[in-house]
């Protein structure tokens, strides 16, 4: 059976990764699976994450990519929406995340905005405090191998999503 591609958005909190997805999933021509740092945070009891939120967010963050490993074993198409922070709780993250993907087709997109347009999103979204992705910014990890940069202050999640299915679809 034949691998199903994973791709994984990285980028701060409010770069456009979510809106990204969303445009990939309105797609005819190519079908994802989604598996999101938002989505596995829920699996933990929030009583957990405000006693030590980055030691559980760290684990459930490994057994996402486990997850999204195995969907693509089974023949289908993953996006990851997250980011590569390296914090201790989960150090080498970068290199742990390549290690578990390293048998699959994997590919890593750059989810560019300007910060200080992040900032702005943060505070319309009201969901966010404004520094948020700023303070994502400076941990994210460093010397990460992008296949692809698309960046959503200059184009719109379907152009990003074009552009995307462009390059790992042809």
């Amino acid at each position: 059976m034949e691998k199903g591609k994973i791709i994984f958005l990285n980028g701060v909190t409010s770069a456009g990764k979510t809106t990204i997805v969303e445009a990939l999933q309105e797609k005819r021509d190519v079908f994802f699976y989604v598996v999101a740092n938002d989505l596995f945070q829920e699996m933990v009891g929030e009583q957990y994450l405000q006693e030590n939120y980055w030691k559980y967010l760290s684990e459930v963050i490994i057994m996402m990519y486990h997850t999204a490993k195995l969907y693509s074993d089974m023949g289908k198409n993953v996006l990851i929406d997250g980011i590569l922070v390296e914090r201790e709780e989960i150090k080498p993250h970068y290199q742990q995340l390549m290690d578990i993907m390293k048998d699959n087709p994997f590919e890593i997109v750059e989810v560019y905005c300007p910060l200080e347009i992040c900032r702005q999103r943060n505070i319309d979204r009201g969901d966010r405090y404004e520094s948020q992705s700023d303070e994502q910014a400076e941990l994210m990890s460093k010397d990460i191998a992008y296949s692809l940069r698309v960046d959503t202050s200059v184009y719109s999640a379907e152009e990003c999503a074009e552009q995307i299915i462009r390059k790992f679809w042809g």
